[in-house]
Parts: C-alpha cells; sequence; structure tokens
C-alpha cells in the first residue's frame, strides 16, 4: 500500500499586511502543529535578508530560491505553511497548491498600506508604496483567489478572532478555538 506524502494542515497566502506571520503563529498554536515561514527560510538558508537578496541579486533570483523552498515545504511540512506574499506569482508553485488547504489572508488595500506603512524591508513597495501596492494587488489578488479553498478578511479583525474563523472553516473542534485567543491582543 502506498503511503499518502505528508501535506501541511494549511497554507497561509495574501500580500504583505495581511497578517500571515501573526496570524501564522496563532493557527498553528491552536492546532497545535509547527509554522513553517517560508520567507524566514529563505533568510535562514541564505544568511541574507529578502530585501538584500532582491537589491544585490533581483526578484527573478529571489523568486527561483523562493520557489525551491515553498516546494520543499508544502511536500514535507504537516504543519501551518506561510508563504512569501508573491509566491503565487509563480505557475509551478500555484500548481502545486492545488488540492491543497490554502487560506487566502484577505485585506484591503487601504489597510494593507497603513499596515505595511513606510517598512523598508518590503523591497517591492520602497518608494511610492501607495501606487505600487494598489498594482501589485491588481496582478496578485485573482492568484490568490485561484488558489484559495478558504478566504478570510483581516480588515479590521484581531488576530484571535481571524484564527476562530480559520478554525471554523477547516472544522476544527473547540478546543483549538480556545487556544487561538489566548493572549489576544
Amino acid at each position: 500500500m502506498r503511503r499518502k506524502a505528508p501535506t501541511p494542515r494549511a497554507v497561509l497566502v495574501g500580500p504583505p499586511g495581511a497578517g500571515k506571520s501573526t496570524i501564522g503563529r496563532r493557527l498553528a498554536h491552536a492546532l497545535e502543529v509547527d509554522l513553517f515561514d517560508t520567507d524566514v527560510a529563505i533568510e535562514r538558508e541564505t544568511g541574507r535578508t529578502i530585501a538584500d537578496i532582491f537589491a544585490v541579486d533581483g526578484e527573478p533570483a529571489f523568486r527561483k530560491i523562493e520557489e525551491r523552498v515553498v516546494r520543499e515545504a508544502v511536500l514535507r511540512e504537516r504543519g501551518i505553511v506561510s508563504l512569501g506574499g508573491g509566491a503565487i506569482l509563480s505557475r509551478a508553485t500555484r500548481n502545486l497548491l492545488r488540492d491543497r488547504t490554502v487560506v487566502y489572508l484577505e485585506i484591503s488595500v487601504a489597510e494593507g498600506l497603513r499596515r505595511t506603512g513606510s517598512n523598508n524591508n518590503r523591497p517591492l513597495l520602497a518608494g511610492d508604496n501607495g501606487s505600487k501596492y494598489r498594482a501589485m494587488m491588481r496582478r496578485r489578488r485573482p492568484l490568490y483567489r485561484e488558489v484559495a479553498t478558504i478566504r478570510v478578511r483581516t480588515d479590521g479583525r484581531s488576530p484571535g478572532r481571524v484564527v476562530k474563523q480559520i478554525l471554523s472553516k477547516l472544522n476544527v473542534p473547540g478546543d483549538a478555538a480556545g487556544r487561538s485567543t489566548e493572549s489576544e491582543s
């Protein structure tokens, strides 16, 4: 009998500022599983920041690394996998996400801009981040929706409430929902 390959409990996608890191930590805690953040893994593996990789090597080089790290994580990890905001630009990544539970953390452009502000660690938003963020969302929103099996709005909602909604959509019993609101902020 062939064993099924491990698969993440859920993969989180969304634009910068949607809350993937925060929600990922809380969701992993609620489900008592590990969180694998692909951006953190890329920085650990390369010994460089994502901003540095973009500045020195360019976006295509970064996307190549990202595609490999995402593939390894999605095929190996059993907990929560949080993808960088642009990971869905890769057709191979979108194909890999088929038949998996993918949670799209939706956010309005206004709220995304408020949350990302003048964060210099987001290389694609450097400079006129307002027009860049809007253009980025026009390009990416259809791709996030394409891969999503669950969509959850994060605007004006606490991380605990967002996690509770995700748990409900994952059909997780009440125990985990209680863990999702611990250390609510």
